[in-house]
């Protein structure tokens, strides 16, 4: 016996499809002659039952289809009604019934066929991580696919930002040899600022200049339409399963390399399940139709005006690069490109860097500090030349003497001032006169100068006498008178020899 549920997809084929019943047959796996009969029944019969089973909502399904029939209710639509006709049974058996018997409209797209040259379709797809320097990053890849031909662009980045966006654009239209009418894409913020269904998409100004200056047209799919741009998506699923899955490469080159290498001996010249031709050999029939490059080139740079702080750098994605000292702790403004960066002051380029894609790294131009030590070193000399002015009127003679003889007259003066500390302006000076008087121009003649009067000492002053009550004051001690007795005996003695 039939149930009412596959009753109602039999009328739900026939009446809003349109089908036959042959073909009705053939969808719900039926036998035509149980379609054909059903069909001519205008309203479902069960077959009687001995011992019925009987639901709170059993009365209430052939209302439920007259009104599905006529419009298509909620289910809290029908619910209510029920209720007012008596129903006492739950929502949800009422929701799981709909469910089951309104018919589903099946998803149909059109199939879009693009002319040689019309259109492309660009994205981006992520997988994995990849090594850079001391960090790994996010493993991001740019992919566009010319519609007709199916041939694919892949490059592979740590970073989708807008100059890297573009700049896998213009490496794609180099390969390609030129330029499709228009680029179907997705809401992507480096080309579209706002999309609202059934509002003008809002693009990004950059990108639409970007468009103007390689004279294609934008096309923005619709809010969750990705049939609209299903190549590409299709595309990015084909990188991640046949060339992705299972790679063990950590370096971006490498990955990069291999990237290239896998679309030029696999991806274009597969047979594609569409097309059933190579990517490469319907590309040659579009090769003509694209739009010739321009030859003028395009600023891709992200700009970002930042304050340098007082070590004279800039901050850019966590790492640091100088600039001139002289622009500490001012406003400059950055020119971020895929591969450099500028950097001005005033119109002025003032620094460039390679763009570092590690993190937190510290890059420095060895000329950006050069200011700064001159400087340093200019206030030094400047503080040696007045602390050896300082000890003599003469001392700017001594050291003109000294700049016109010696080679390092600099250093010649540090080593002066410190006698200074050691022996005293006033020795010093007079060092610097004796030098000056015998035309003695050094450091080592100063300081041999003042060890050698150290080592006379100062002279003897005046005898000072005392005073004669002084003099009787004075406790001499008494002479030992026994060692002339001795003597004495020594010499009688000899006398009786």
């Amino acid at each position: 016996m039939l149930n009412y549920e596959t009753y109602c997809k039999i009328r739900d084929h026939l009446g809003r499809q349109s089908l036959t019943p042959a073909q009705t047959a053939q969808a719900l796996g039926l036998d035509v002659r149980t379609v054909s009969k059903w069909a001519d029944t205008p309203q479902y019969q069960p077959r009687a039952s001995t011992t019925p089973r009987v639901g709170k909502l059993d009365d209430f399904k052939g209302h439920i289809v007259r009104w599905l029939d006529a419009h298509s209710y909620s289910a809290q639509q029908i619910y209510q009604r029920l209720c007012e006709m008596g129903f006492d049974g739950g929502r949800t058996i009422v929701k799981d019934y709909v469910q089951r018997i309104r018919p589903r409209a099946p998803q149909a797209f059109l199939k879009l066929d693009f002319a040689p040259g019309e259109a492309a379709q660009v994205d981006w797809g992520e997988m994995g991580t990849v090594g850079i320097g001391s960090t790994s990053r996010r493993l991001s890849f740019f992919l566009m696919v010319l519609c007709f031909s199916r041939r694919m662009y892949l490059e592979f980045t740590v970073s989708q930002t807008s100059e890297f966006f573009l700049a896998c654009h213009e490496r794609a239209f180099a390969a390609f040899g030129g330029v499709p009418q228009r680029l179907l894409i997705d809401n992507l913020k480096s080309a579209v600022l706002q999309r609202l269904a059934g509002v003008a998409p809002v693009f990004n100004p950059k990108y639409l200049d970007f468009s103007r200056h390689w004279g294609f047209e934008i096309s923005a799919c619709n809010v969750r339409s990705g049939n609209e741009k299903g190549r590409v998506e299709n595309g990015v699923g084909y990188v991640k399963k046949n060339f992705l899955y299972g790679l063990e490469l950590t370096d971006l080159a490498a990955v990069q390399a291999a990237g290239t290498l896998w679309m030029d001996t696999v991806a274009n010249v597969r047979i594609h399940e569409s097309t059933h031709e190579r990517p490469m050999d319907r590309f040659e029939q579009e090769r003509t139709l694209l739009k010739p490059l321009n030859p003028n080139g395009f600023d891709l740079a992200r700009i970002v005006r930042v304050r340098a702080n007082k070590q004279f750098r800039v901050a850019l994605d966590s790492n640091h690069y100088s600039v001139p000292a002289k622009f500490a702790n001012q406003h400059v403004i950055v020119k971020a490109y895929d591969d450099r960066l500028c950097i001005y002051a005033d119109d002025k380029l003032i620094a460039r860097h390679v763009r570092c894609m590690d993190r937190h790294q510290d890059i420095e131009d060895p000329q950006h500090p050069k200011e700064l030590l001159q400087q340093r070193r200019s206030a030094r000399e400047q503080r040696l030349l007045v602390q050896f002015q300082a000890i003599s009127p003469r001392a700017q003679v001594y050291r003109e003497g000294l700049e016109a003889t010696r080679v390092d007259a600099r250093a010649h003066l540090r080593r002066i001032v410190a006698l200074v500390e050691m022996h005293g302006k006033e020795s010093v000076a007079r060092a610097l006169d004796d030098g000056l008087e015998l035309k003695a121009f050094s450091a080592e003649y100063i300081a041999h100068m003042l060890a050698a009067r150290r080592r006379i000492g100062s002279e003897p002053g005046a005898l000072q006498l005392t005073r004669a009550a002084d003099l009787l004051e004075l406790e001499l001690p008494q002479p030992d008178l026994s060692i002339y007795d001795h003597d004495q005996g020594h010499n009688t003695g000899a006398d009786d020899e």
